[in-house]
């Protein structure tokens, strides 16, 4: 079995990560690939190392050219230019039938008039391999997936969740090197969304082999993956874990497509104390952290996620550490276990704050309420600086 990754939202004892260790080899390696439709360049000098046991996602918004990437993989397109390897091998060339990936696609696909364990044993059957080999990976496959006890049922018999599991069955039965998985989780309620991504990551950490996702739901990736490639324009703009892409996105897009974020334009300002931030409209400074590398004068956009921010009626008493604006609140957007403000801080800004709602409260006890005047503060160290 592999050792499982460190990833963005839980860490187990792990090896260290393969990406970080001099001289380890990829398992797949995407090398300056570029793909056009005409005039049209869906994928454009592609550049990726993928390692073996990874659960990495291919995540943006639509038309950013992920599942043309996807496609170049598993073999269903062939790249204008470049190239793809696939553990050592050269794919160029190699058709579909002959890759190391199998493919599960968001429609699931499955053949309804087909019992799931007749599903699940398909392929197999077409390679010719012996009926009792069959049986036994089939049966051992259902019972990894759970649904041994539903070997029989056809497809309409079954919900959702057990129609997904079913098609990642079927697809892993074959012994993949690698799956691919386009949107796997699309289908699903948001509910049962978030349940299966917890058994998509045990049956991938069980078995050791390298899934690649495709995706356009930020927490989805978030949660599944070791690493992430953000893509925007056919181009990938940021390879990281889900952790330091959401602390340290590299670019304005990466931070506003990676969860919500509160923008600022202006120029660095740098003293003998350190760095701060003169943002374009706004009267106060806003300190930087200790950590800030920028040319004095630089023009650059500051982010400041809506959770590290601290809403209160009254004034922090340890202003001299932290960043503080006073404001009105316009609108509460009442989330259930957390609230979101909209505060008015002057000059047209708005600035998104979001809080826990640690207590219960009955609707008249709201702590804080429409108009009420408050101070926002946050630490310096959690104010982004992004020059690009």
């Amino acid at each position: 079995m592999q050792q499982p990754f460190v990833t963005g939202t839980s860490c187990k004892p792990c090896a260290p990560n393969p990406w970080e260790v001099p001289g380890a080899k990829p398992f797949i390696q995407i090398e300056g690939v570029v793909k056009r439709f005409g005039a049209f360049t869906a994928v454009n000098k592609i550049d990726l190392d993928i390692y073996q046991g990874e659960l990495f996602s291919l995540l943006g918004g639509s038309g950013c050219g992920k599942t043309t990437l996807l496609r170049m993989l598993a073999g269903f397109d062939n790249p204008t230019e470049g190239r793809i390897l696939i553990d050592g091998q050269d794919m160029t060339g190699v058709p579909a039938y002959d890759r190391p990936v199998n493919m599960m696609f968001q429609s699931y696909a499955l053949f309804p008039h087909m019992t799931v364990e007749n599903n699940v044993a398909y392929g197999l059957k077409r390679e010719g391999l012996p009926k009792r080999e069959i049986r036994e990976r089939v049966n051992a496959m259902l019972k990894m997936v759970e649904l041994d006890s539903f070997a029989k049922r056809k497809p309409h018999q079954l919900s959702g969740g057990q129609r997904q599991r079913v098609a990642l069955a079927r697809a892993l039965v074959k012994q993949p090197k690698v799956l691919l998985l386009d949107e796997p989780l699309g289908a699903l309620d948001k509910r049962l969304r978030e349940h299966t991504q917890f058994e998509l990551m045990d049956i991938q950490d069980r078995l050791g082999v390298t899934f690649v996702v495709v995706t356009h739901d930020q927490e989805e990736a978030m949660t599944l993956s070791t690493r992430i490639a953000v893509m925007n324009q056919g181009e990938i703009l940021q390879i990281d874990t889900p952790t330091n892409i959401y602390e340290y996105p590299n670019s304005r897009f990466a931070a506003e497509f990676i969860g919500s974020a509160n923008m600022f334009e202006g120029q660095v300002q740098r003293n003998g104390k350190g760095s701060t931030f003169h943002a374009d409209g706004l009267s106060s400074e806003i300190r930087l952290g200790d950590k800030t590398e920028v040319d004095h004068g630089t023009a650059v956009t500051v982010a400041i996620r809506p959770e590290k921010i601290f809403i209160s009626r009254t004034q922090p008493e340890n202003a001299e550490s932290m960043n503080i604006l006073p404001g009105r609140i316009n609108d509460i957007g009442y989330m259930g276990k957390y609230s979101i403000y909209r505060v008015d801080i002057g000059g047209g800004r708005i600035m998104e704050v979001s809080a826990q709602n640690r207590q219960r409260h009955h609707e008249s006890e709201r702590t804080l309420d429409w108009d009420d005047t408050v101070y926002l503060s946050w630490l310096p160290s959690s104010s982004v600086v992004l020059t690009k």
